[in-house]
């Protein structure tokens, strides 16, 4: 029966069906089944699978929204069962993510959200045109493992910069991994500002978390 349940768990995933599902978690609750498991042997199984169809290049943008949608729904539903048992998701570490001061692009940083929270990352999303003192104000309450800085536009990359030295002046750059991302990011960029990481998309960015946080 878990088995089954699981198949299509994952199933629900890569067709990116929040409706399906949500309905599969309560059933998994239903039956008794371990949330923790319901996450891990099924859900997670449909996440991994649309990250590989979409680094192959056989899956897209929309179908990666929507299973990330999907899994959000998912675990949404499964954590107060989780809870009730006591149980907790072993949380990798603790990311960060905002996309910095003077731009608004919101899409891309969303996604890594997503997909790093669906993978067992604990993630404080600050939302869009977040000054580098209130990330580095978020990074010490929250204590962070990982901070991911989004920028869009050529004219803002320079502030992943700026979020780079004030963790450095706070003495704070060695405990702190720092990845980038968008467009206009390069791998010379990343040197140039001493990053930990980049990614081109979602996927890599939950690859690259692992990693930092010696996981992988």
């Amino acid at each position: 029966m878990s088995e089954e349940l699981f198949n299509a768990m994952a199933q629900s995933i890569i067709d990116g069906d929040s409706d399906v599902a949500v309905e599969l978690a309560n059933k998994a609750i239903a039956a008794g089944v371990d949330p923790l498991a319901a996450i891990t042997d099924g859900f997670v199984r449909g996440v991994n699978q649309v990250g590989e169809s979409f680094a192959r290049g056989e899956a897209f943008l929309p179908e990666l929204v929507m299973a990330g949608e999907a899994m959000k729904a998912a675990v949404a539903t499964l954590e107060p069962e989780m809870q009730r048992r006591g149980t907790q998701r072993q949380m990798l570490g603790k990311v960060v993510l905002a996309t910095v001061e003077g731009d608004i692009h919101e899409i891309g940083k969303t996604l890594v959200g997503t997909m790093l929270s669906a993978s067992g990352f604990e993630v404080v999303d600050m939302g869009v045109d977040v000054s580098a003192a209130k990330i580095l104000a978020k990074v010490k309450e929250v204590d962070a493992d990982i901070v991911g800085l989004s920028a869009l536009l050529t004219t803002t990359m320079v502030k992943q910069k700026e979020v780079i030295d004030v963790l450095d002046k706070e003495g704070l750059r060695r405990k702190v991994k720092v990845m980038v991302g968008g467009a206009p990011v390069t791998r010379e960029w990343v040197q140039k500002i001493e990053a930990d990481g980049y990614s081109e998309d979602a996927i890599g960015a939950v690859a690259v978390a692992k990693q930092l946080v010696g996981k992988a």
